[in-house]
C-alpha cells in the first residue's frame, strides 16, 4: 500500500510537472510525462488510462512505449525551446560557466533525441501518425 501511495504520488507530481513544463520554457514535458506514466501503470490504471487517452500528451507516451519513438515535430520544438532558453539566458546576464554547462546539456539531450527513430507511420512535416 505504501509503494502504490508512493507511485501514485509521482504520477501526480510529474502529471503537474509536465502540464507546466507544456508552457514553460526551461521545463521539459515529455521526460515527466514518461515518468507520470510509468507511476500511474504501478498505482492506478484510471489514471494511466486518462494519460495515455490524452489528446496531446497520449501519442507521446505510446509511441515511447510502443517504438522508442519521438516525434520529428518534438524533436524540432525541443530544439528551438532549447535554444531560445540559451539566448534568454545570455540575454538576462547569465554567467558564461552556466550558459555552457546549460549548452552542454542541451547538446546531450539533442543529441539523444535526434538519435531515437520516428514513430512508424509519421509523416515528414507532422511527425503525427497518418
Amino acid at each position: 500500500m505504501v509503494l502504490r501511495s508512493l507511485h501514485l504520488a509521482v504520477g501526480v507530481v510529474a502529471t503537474g510537472l509536465a502540464v507546466l513544463g507544456a508552457v514553460l520554457p526551461l521545463l521539459p514535458t515529455t521526460p515527466f510525462l514518461l515518468v507520470a506514466a510509468w507511476a500511474f501503470a504501478r498505482s492506478s490504471p484510471r489514471l494511466e488510462a486518462w494519460l495515455i487517452d490524452h489528446a496531446r500528451f497520449g501519442p507521446l507516451i505510446t509511441d515511447w512505449r510502443r517504438e522508442g519513438a519521438v516525434a520529428r515535430r518534438v524533436k524540432r520544438l525541443s530544439g528551438v525551446v532549447m535554444a531560445a532558453t540559451l539566448v534568454v539566458g545570455a540575454l538576462t546576464g547569465l554567467s558564461l560557466a552556466i550558459l555552457l554547462i546549460q549548452a552542454a546539456i542541451f547538446a546531450a539531450v539533442s543529441v539523444f533525441l535526434w538519435t531515437r527513430p520516428e514513430p512508424a507511420g509519421a509523416t515528414i512535416d507532422s511527425g503525427r501518425p497518418r
